[in-house]
């Protein structure tokens, strides 16, 4: 059975009508914000950044149709960039830190995660706070205890990890520290605790969303993660020997074009080219959406409120999203506009609504607005989506 089965069969649908998920987004319009976005984030020296992010998630939005109603952003530019000169502060600071010293970097590394949570929750009560559909606005409760909660599992093995880096001035320069073998179990506890904090952290994300008087609640098992992540393991494993295989074939006949011999001297660099281009593609292209995948069909499957029920058949985003790559790659960059909008247009549709409510009935309620945009940017400093 599939992961959209187990998750539909696990919360019954209420019955009652559907809120049709149509995404509009065109890979041609959103080139013409991505160029001028991306020249006005060179010429300023990044300090545009917040401004184009404002830009792509209203044209997203706009683009975003539930029930035929679009959704609205009302985030304010100057305020998202306050946020960011306070996260280029931060990371300036670590940075510098992590180049003085192993000490140092610890000691930023745990000044991060004193922050990180907050700033995780900031960004999903400002994102959620300033979205709105049919001029109701949305928004999140989670509290800051839960933010801190959700995290502690891969907290200390990341922490032990920091202080293990290899380094000549650090522990693996004492002899009788082996660092290199501490390192390595390390990143296994934090691998194997990884799925326990996701379970968490989708708990805490899908038990705080509200609109108007819906607040969503959700039913996910922790072993249910694990099997996600057990499954996204063995398939790393068959890519990763698909990629050794590849990358000799490959790597021949890059050889040959360019040398005329496959046994030639130096032809070695052909096949290391090939096999981190084809280790980078599978992993990012396709073991990273494959977990995603499973997990919004897993996560989004599970969730229900008191009159809406949520399901998700994401099907095919691994497939998408190599072939984005692999385009990507060939246009040297210039398809990521469209891959972006393929990407999203697939996620969105696979999401569906069942209400046993009629939303023209929901009245706003009269909770309080967040306006804290610092949370929000630093989810393009380390990578965090707060969406799907």
């Amino acid at each position: 059975m599939s992961d959209a089965a187990v998750a539909a069969a696990a919360s019954p649908d209420p019955g009652g009508r559907v809120l049709d998920i149509r995404f509009t987004g065109s890979g041609s319009e959103y080139f013409r914000i991505w160029a001028v976005n991306l020249l006005l984030i060179l010429l300023s020296c990044g300090l545009y950044l917040p401004f184009a992010k404002l830009r792509r998630i209203r044209y997203v939005y706009a683009n975003t149709f539930i029930d035929g109603e679009a959704l609205a952003f009302h985030g304010d530019a100057w305020r998202m960039f306050r946020g960011f000169v306070l996260l280029a502060v931060l990371l300036v600071a670590y940075t510098v830190a992590s180049e003085l010293s192993p000490a140092a970097a610890l000691g930023s590394f745990i000044l991060l995660c004193a922050v990180w949570p907050a700033l995780w929750r900031a960004a999903m009560q400002f994102r959620l706070g300033n979205t709105s559909w049919r001029g109701l606005r949305m928004g999140f409760e989670g509290s800051l205890v839960g933010a801190y909660l959700a995290h502690l599992p891969v907290y200390i093995p990341a922490a032990v990890l920091t202080a293990l880096v290899p380094d000549s001035q650090g522990p693996s320069g004492d002899p009788g520290v082996n660092s290199e073998f501490w390192f390595g179990v390390t990143l296994l506890v934090l691998g194997l605790m990884a799925p326990w904090s996701t379970a968490l952290i989708k708990r805490y994300q899908h038990r705080g969303y509200r609109i108007a008087g819906e607040r969503s609640e959700i039913r996910l098992h922790t072993r249910s993660v694990y099997f996600i992540g057990l499954k996204t393991v063995l398939l790393g494993v068959g890519l990763l020997l698909s990629a050794v295989f590849l990358s000799v074939v490959f790597g021949s006949l890059l050889a040959i074009a360019f040398t005329g011999r496959i046994d030639a001297k130096g032809n070695g660099q052909y096949f290391g080219l090939a096999g981190m281009g084809l280790i980078y593609l599978f992993g990012a292209g396709g073991l990273l959406t494959y977990y995603a995948s499973r997990l919004q069909n897993l996560v989004w499957g599970n969730t229900r409120s008191g009159s809406l029920q949520f399901h998700s058949a994401l099907n095919g985003y691994m497939t998408l999203s190599l072939k984005n790559w692999v385009l990507i790659v060939l246009t040297l960059g210039f398809y990521r506009p469209f891959a972006v909008m393929a990407a999203t247009r697939l996620r969105l549709q696979a999401l569906r609504i069942s209400t046993t409510a009629e939303p023209s009935t929901w009245a706003a309620t009269r909770a309080g607005r967040h306006t804290d945009a610092s949370g929000d940017v630093a989810g393009d400093f380390f990578g965090m989506d707060v969406g799907l």
